[in-house]
């Protein structure tokens, strides 16, 4: 498998996904509900996601073809392939579609390459916000917009990044208990939050904003995020040496045979 080749397409394909956001970002949004998780952010899809998956699709089936790769993508029907190849592609068209809809940075284009064991290969990310580009290859360098990237902590505070801010969070006695536990550890004496983006680019900000982290409890009910949520940053955060397990610190799970959900498990991103 050359992963360095497969790299190049899904870039093209991202960045090809992100002009239709940018176009998209000044017209009017329709807005349609879809079956996911508890949460509202699970529920929302446009016409813009579809495009952008649309778009992607014609980038990476080939390869599909060419390479016996499945394909697992967020606005598309599961069809399980990916247990039955060794490798498929993970696609989030448009992370953060709240955001989008809102009008407010956040939102992303995230397109991961995972073993069938759940080990991710390759991991992109396009900011069209930004036009930052993130990406990694297993055993290989993360970069920045082409260039090499290395995480550096420069911030004399813990940074704490969130979807929902702390306060309207059910679970936020117990979030600062982690936090404060966090602070202590690190020795730093001031918190900050940034909340508001999606599961990928809160995953990018961790990484940006070091130390910082980002956590989901595990629960009963379906949420928690996708595989497609954190499969790319997943890659990216390996190869950056920094931490994205599940809650308990194991391994994410990233293709479990229950569903696409990631609420069984949790997850924990962490540059600290």
């Amino acid at each position: 498998m050359d992963l360095q080749h497969l790299t190049q397409i899904a870039i093209k394909a991202a960045l090809a996904a992100g002009k239709i956001i940018q176009n998209a970002l000044h017209k009017e949004v329709i807005i349609e509900k879809k079956q996911g998780g508890t949460g509202y952010a699970s529920q929302v899809v446009t016409a813009v996601d579809v495009a952008c998956e649309k778009v992607i699709f014609s980038y990476l089936k080939p390869t599909c073809t060419a390479f016996n790769i499945a394909l697992l993508s967020e606005e598309t029907e599961d069809d399980f392939s990916r247990f039955e190849k060794e490798f498929f592609w993970c696609v989030d068209p448009m992370d953060g579609t709240l955001a989008f809809i809102n009008k407010q940075a956040g939102f992303s284009v995230a397109i991961a390459l995972v073993a069938q064991d759940g080990t991710p290969q390759i991991g992109v990310v396009f900011d069209p916000s930004t036009n930052n580009l993130y990406y990694a290859i297993k055993n290989k360098s993360t970069y920045k917009n082409h260039e090499k990237w290395i995480v550096t902590s420069n911030n004399n505070h813990l940074t704490y990044v969130t979807d929902k801010t702390l306060a309207n969070t059910p679970s936020k006695a117990k979030i600062k208990e982690i936090l404060q536990h966090q602070m202590k550890a690190l020795k730093l004496q001031s918190l900050q939050e940034i909340s508001g983006a999606g599961s990928v680019l809160n995953a990018i900000l961790v990484a940006e904003n070091s130390p910082a982290i980002m956590l989901k409890f595990p629960k009963k009910e379906k949420g928690g995020g996708s595989i497609w949520d954190f499969a790319a940053t997943a890659c990216i955060f390996q190869e950056l040496g920094l931490q994205a397990t599940n809650f308990t610190g194991g391994p994410l799970a990233l293709n479990p045979k229950e569903s696409s959900f990631m609420n069984f498990d949790g997850i924990f991103y962490g540059s600290i």
